[in-house]
């Protein structure tokens, strides 16, 4: 167990690497976009990136999924090179297509989406798509040869990039939303370029050689991935609809604020997506029926433990975090913060349960709980955003991730047997969410006395896990150095 905890970690900490170098300069660089951006030209801009994601998730046809599990099936060093060149081949030809037809109805398509009629905001949007999905292709290639170094430098090169090209034409420009959807996914591009020149000069075709048949090969791909498509777009949606209904039902300001509470939640968002390209390679590697299934319950028990911690965090600190890194006009975005970070957490569980899915090989299972949990987003926003604003939509979107837990863990618990740690889980909710809405509710809000009684509030909650035997300081010991041994 060490060692396979030991090498999650490793995988996690080099695809975490660009997040957290992302979540830093976030917070450097939010001061400078509250202040630089309006709240409604934040809104536009974050509501067309999401869509993005949302598009590029079509796009793949669930296929870097599908190659990311049949890696494994074949250790053919020839079979491997098919998989990879059809994969990225299929995705590069469906992807410019699509960005061709998008560019000539980027007019119609901004005034759809964004509720006003911007071409080139649009356009840029379409060079994000086209860049996006493409770079996740090249970085599934490098996760499944646990090409770490290489990924490291290619994704803190392009976070790096990013961020200059964007403040240069936010900040030294002034070009509004157009610079901050530009100045993303510009460096994206380049990264992209570089590691098919180089990086993957031997794993990257534009069309698949004839050595082989390539349509056998994409057959079994897209008979996998395409399943998962509308379950991963259902879940995705989430992220989006709730932007897109601010934006329309409320105001394109209230979208901006929602965007930076988003912002702020990083901690969690880092967390998450580290756990989401690491987890399923290591998940899937796992033959052993028996031990596959110990490593799922305790990883998946570590995870409710550590995102907890972090989602209690910015329920009880969460004013002080808003007002030390956003604006003035932005400040309101505190309201919808805790619920933000504590539905990226709980994604990250839903992940879990993907893989099981995806490791029987019956990937259909995760769309009706997807298409269950959007449907329950939907009628969230409706109900909630009217009487609560952004924090209705925060609080929608837990209530939609909540659902999809219940769902899936019903249709995937035959597939295969996870002995989850449920009494383990069930304390350590209990005392997070215990001490966290008793500090929301009893303690001040404002001032030094607030925050401090807030901090240590938060501080407990680690001594009551101990106190609770959920986790004893041994165990914290034998983990912590299995993740520092060499």
């Amino acid at each position: 167990m060490a060692s396979l905890i030991k090498r999650l970690a490793a995988s996690g900490a080099a695809y975490q690497a660009s997040s957290l170098v992302a979540g830093f300069l976030a917070v450097f660089t939010l001061p400078l976009y509250t202040r630089n951006l309006t709240s409604a030209e934040l809104g536009y801009a974050e509501t067309l990136l999401t869509a993005i994601i949302l598009v590029s998730i079509l796009l793949r046809f669930g296929i870097g999924e599908a190659f990311v599990r049949f890696w494994f099936d074949d250790e053919d060093a020839g079979r491997r090179d098919c998989l990879a060149r059809t994969t990225t081949s299929f995705v590069l030809v469906s992807t410019t297509a699509a960005a061709l037809i998008a560019v000539a109805l980027a007019g119609p398509l901004s005034r759809l989406l964004l509720g006003t009629r911007d071409a080139t905001l649009m356009a840029y949007g379409v060079l994000g798509l086209w860049a996006f999905t493409n770079l996740e292709i090249a970085y599934a290639l490098l996760r499944v040869e646990e090409r770490r170094r290489t990924y490291l430098i290619a994704s803190v090169s392009n976070v790096v990039l990013t961020v200059v090209l964007t403040v240069t034409l936010v900040v030294g420009f002034d070009t509004g939303a157009h610079g901050y959807v530009l100045g993303n996914y510009a460096a994206s591009t380049v990264v992209l370029v570089a590691l098919w020149a180089f990086a993957l000069r031997g794993r990257v075709a534009i069309v698949p050689r004839r050595d082989r048949d390539p349509a056998a090969t994409l057959r079994p791909l897209l008979a996998f991935g395409s399943p998962t498509v509308p379950a991963d777009a259902a879940v995705f949606a989430l992220n989006v609809i709730d932007r897109a209904y601010i934006l329309r039902a409320d105001s394109p300001a209230a979208a901006g604020l929602y965007a930076v509470a988003v912002k702020l939640a990083t901690a969690v968002i880092v967390a998450v997506r580290g756990f989401q390209l690491a987890w399923p390679p290591l998940a899937y590697s796992l033959t052993d029926e028996t031990e596959a299934s110990r490593v799922y319950a305790f990883v998946t028990t570590a995870y409710v433990l550590l995102t907890g911690l972090v989602v209690a965090g910015f329920t009880l600190l969460g004013r002080w975090v808003v007002r030390l890194l956003a604006a003035p006009s932005f400040f309101d975005a505190y309201e919808a913060l805790p619920w933000v970070a504590l539905g990226w957490a709980l994604y990250g569980l839903f992940l879990v349960f993907v893989t099981i899915a995806g490791r029987a090989k019956v990937t259909t299972r995760t769309f009706p709980a997807a298409i269950v949990g959007l449907a329950v987003n939907v009628v969230g926003l409706v109900v909630l955003v009217g009487p609560f604003g952004i924090a209705g939509a925060g609080i929608a979107l837990c209530a939609a991730y909540l659902v999809m837990l219940v769902v899936v863990h019903l249709l995937t618990r035959r597939l295969f047997a996870v002995p989850f740690e449920w009494a383990r889980i069930g304390k350590i909710v209990t005392i997070v969410a215990g001490v966290s809405i008793a500090g929301e509710l009893l303690l001040p809000t404002a001032g030094p006395a607030g925050f401090a009684a807030r901090a240590a509030f938060l501080a407990a909650i680690p001594v009551l896990l101990v106190f609770a035997r959920v986790v004893t300081m041994q165990q914290l010991a034998r983990l912590g150095a299995s993740v520092r041994s060499p």
